[in-house]
């Protein structure tokens, strides 16, 4: 949770209300225990992997794996540029001064720790983190409660807009869900977490605190967004409404000021350093393949940073849009790559999931310009132009529904077209129609292999955990040799 939270929670707060905002903390906090259910499935299909693109690699091949890795470094990008932009508008809007030489020096010094410690660092960074992040949680809740008065009359006025369910509320539950959830998965911060768990267990226990804990601090960062109304600064769906945490800040005492600040630089510190290093483990392991010097990584993320900085401070004004675009497209492409972990979707190949993907993205186009009768307006809808704030608006509703379930469709269209002329193909030629065969089984050794057992496998089944034993036994004879033997007949 980087500077971020300070401003999108708020904002939906103040256009939506408590419904909105508990909308938007509980569809943030339910994807973050997820990975406890797929990050398993995941891991016992890749053992060796540490990202997502990893297990796409395995299962679809370099070109999916490479069409991923692209829109994951963009996602990266984009949550780099909407991280700077969220600690540049704190800073503007407490102390009133020019944030350029706050961001670069923000940027160099994650460079030369992350450069120095590695990625060990920023997992140390997250602790501090999470020490931070609770530290602001208790002192705002302590001030925001003794210093803030909230004017009856108005709170008497907005309080059925403020507390009631609303349709925008309603809407985004759907919205939410769908984009963070989708989201989350380009993040490789998260999947670096996830194959770093110890055991299973570890992990379920470590995402169901951090999905409660998520919940209750983004909940207590986004009422200022309701507060600012009842005390007057704010009006409902006022353009500052992101800025409703630093708008009742400003009006505090300084040391309140000075403290909470520093703790919002830490914050967004601790974030932007692992979205570098996300950014680097992604460069150096699908687009290299860790064959280049890590050092060289690292100047490339370095020159990534340079436009991040560029659009943060001269082109980003609104977080949570640049949040909604990474969703968008993440909610066309990862629908179809999940559905690889399923057996009953075999037959699916790289092919559908690129096709899936940008076909689905396709029809976001087409359906923006049907609803709103413009191609132009229909481009805008892939940038999420208009926002999601107006209740009377369905195109950011209907653009997230479409780009996951088109995704889904088109996938299958294509898998029964190429199989189709496959089949046909097979026919005319004569050759074996293969398509529909199931893959063999696969058997993968584990890291830790000579300190185990002799005969000891992890066998990845199809059928029953009992079938992979006897297949071990049948073909390769193991559970008689010795354990440095057993690796070299296996990788033989």
């Amino acid at each position: 949770m980087g500077a971020g939270i300070l401003t999108t929670y708020s904002q939906i707060a103040n256009v939506a209300g408590i419904h909105g905002l508990l909308t938007y903390t509980i569809t943030g906090a339910i994807p973050i225990f997820l990975f406890s259910f797929f990050g398993p499935m995941i891991r016992r299909r890749c053992p060796d992997g540490f990202v997502l693109t990893e297990w796409v690699y395995h299962r679809y091949g370099i070109l999916t794996m490479l069409y991923l890795s692209g829109f994951t470094i963009l996602t990266m990008f984009l949550f780099m540029v909407s991280e700077l932009a969220a600690i540049s508008l704190a800073i503007e809007a407490v102390t009133g001064v020019n944030t350029t030489a706050s961001t670069v020096v923000e940027c160099l010094v994650t460079t030369i720790y992350t450069a120095i410690g590695g990625f060990k660092v920023s997992f140390l960074t997250d602790t501090i983190q999470a020490a931070f992040v609770l530290l602001v949680a208790i002192i705002g809740t302590i001030t925001y409660g003794t210093q803030i008065h909230i004017d009856r009359e108005l709170y008497n006025e907005t309080k059925p807009q403020m507390l009631e369910a609303n349709k925008l509320g309603w809407q985004l539950l759907y919205i939410l869900f769908v984009a963070i959830v989708t989201n989350d998965c380009f993040l490789s911060g998260f999947w670096l977490r996830t194959f770093a768990a110890k055991t299973d267990k570890d992990l379920f226990i470590a995402t169901g605190i951090a999905s409660i804990v998520a919940a209750i601090i983004c909940t207590l960062v986004g009422l200022p967004g309701i507060l600012g109304v009842w005390t007057g600064d704010l009006i409902i769906g006022d353009d500052n409404g992101e800025n409703a945490f630093f708008i009742l800040l400003a009006k505090m005492d300084n040391w309140t000021i000075g403290v909470l600040l520093l703790f919002f630089v830490a914050i967004s510190t601790c974030t932007f350093d692992s979205l570098q290093s996300g950014m680097t483990s992604t460069i150096s392991n699908d687009i290299f393949r860790n064959r280049i010097p890590l050092v060289y990584i690292r100047i490339i993320v370095c020159i990534i940073i340079v436009p991040c900085i560029i659009v943060a401070l001269k082109v980003a004004d609104d977080v949570l849009e640049i949040y909604l675009i990474a969703d968008l497209v993440s909610s066309a492409i990862i629908p179809t790559i999940f559905l690889g972990l399923s057996d009953y979707f075999f037959f699916l190949t790289g092919w559908e999931v690129m096709t899936g993907g940008f076909g689905a993205l396709l029809g976001v186009f087409i359906f923006g310009t049907v609803y709103y009768g413009d191609a132009k307006d229909g481009g805008k809808l892939l940038l999420i132009w208009n926002g999601m704030y107006d209740p009377e608006d369905w195109g950011a509703f209907g653009a997230f529904v479409i780009a996951p379930f088109a995704s889904i469709l088109i996938a299958f269209i294509v898998a029964a077209i190429r199989i189709s002329g496959l089949y046909v193909y097979s026919r005319i030629t004569g050759k074996p129609f293969t398509a529909l065969d199931k893959p063999a089984k696969q058997i993968y050794v584990d890291d830790n292999f000579l300190g185990n057992e002799a005969g000891q496998v992890v066998v990845e089944e199809e059928e029953e955990e009992e079938e992979g034993d006897q297949l071990c036994q049948e073909h390769f004879s193991l559970a008689n040799h010795e354990s440095g033997s057993i690796k070299k007949d296996y990788e033989s």
